[in-house]
């Protein structure tokens, strides 16, 4: 399969300043840290990690809402960080973005019928009666009704509301849909619905998902391909099956290893890390994981491992493997 989406060796790095005046630069907060992937056309890829491990930073670079520092980004084999704002303008009709917060990311003063309406009207897609009926038939598509575009968004319950942010989302025709943790903020009977809502319109509208979330159980019921992310750094790419059966990274296995199974009676070995996720701030030499790592030799002390394919379509960075 083509792929739509090409990250190669993407870093996003804040500066840490110091100083109530000057704002004197002191060290650089290293968020992604030279990350590379691929997004097919018509998948799901499901981005994991710990809190504070760059993946809502990766999607949004990727989307230049903020300024990646160094990489490139191909969509459609267009770079992205080489479009000016007239092109990247044009681009952004097809990459869309569904937030975290569904509380956070809808105005509060706009009518849902204004909100989801505003990108049709500022890309020019249509106007008056015609745009009207586009929001009403997407207001229909995820599960609302026609009526429901004359409230406000504080109206409506959290998986409403991202139903609202979906919808609008998809006003463009999007191709890619950055989903960055959707469901995270909601109840787990909540998150079913909004999951099986997003699978359905994969289908209808041929959509590619860049999903991004911390929940190992959602990620496995949506992904067609799983990249593992620590620190900054992808540490495994694989299909959903072969990652979950078969993980090879020490940190894969220990995320999985802490996923609740249903049932009080099924019982699993769960792998408990030593220590703190070290500050990206600092990262020491080498590999990011070893100061956690049981199996840490003096190499993985000394030398960056280099994500290679070590089975078929199952890429991995680790000297132990």
């Amino acid at each position: 399969m083509e792929a739509l989406l090409k990250v190669k060796n993407l870093k996003k790095y804040f500066p840490v300043t110091k100083g109530a005046v000057f704002h004197r630069n002191v060290a650089m907060l290293k968020a992604v840290d030279g990350v590379s992937f691929d997004v097919l056309k018509g998948e799901t890829l499901g981005l994991v990690g710990e809190s504070g491990c760059g993946k809502s930073t990766t999607g949004r670079c990727i989307l230049r809402l903020i300024e990646p520092t160094d990489g490139e980004v191909y969509f459609e084999g267009k770079d992205i960080r080489a479009l000016n704002n007239k092109e990247m303008r044009q681009t952004r009709k097809d990459m869309q973005i569904v937030f975290q917060d569904p509380y956070a990311s809808l105005n509060p003063r706009m009518k849902v019928r204004d909100i989801i309406m505003e990108p049709i009207l500022l890309h020019g897609i249509a106007s008056g009666r015609e745009a009207r009926d586009r929001v009403n038939k997407l207001l229909e598509v995820v599960g609302l009704a026609s009526y429901h575009g004359d409230r406000y968004a504080h109206e409506f319950s959290g998986g409403q509301r991202q139903r609202i942010g979906i919808a609008r989302a998809l006003a463009l025709e999007p191709k890619l849909v950055v989903c960055d943790e959707p469901v995270s903020a909601l109840d787990v009977s909540i998150q079913a619905q909004v999951i099986n809502l997003m699978e359905d319109l994969q289908k209808e509208f041929h959509l590619t998902f860049l999903f991004i979330a911390h929940d190992l159980s959602v990620v496995h019921h949506i992904s067609d391909r799983v990249a593992v992310m620590y620190l900054g750094r992808i540490v495994e790419i694989a299909n959903y099956k072969d990652l979950y059966q078969n993980p090879l990274h020490p940190y894969t296995k220990a995320l999985l290893s802490a996923i609740p199974i249903p049932n009080p009676k099924a019982k699993r070995e769960k792998i408990v890390l030593k220590g703190d996720v070290i500050s990206p701030i600092n990262p020491p030499a080498g590999c990011s994981f070893h100061t956690r790592c049981p199996f840490a030799t003096d190499m993985c002390k000394e030398e960056a491992p280099v994500l290679e394919e070590k089975e078929t379509g199952h890429q991995v960075a680790c000297h132990l493997v």
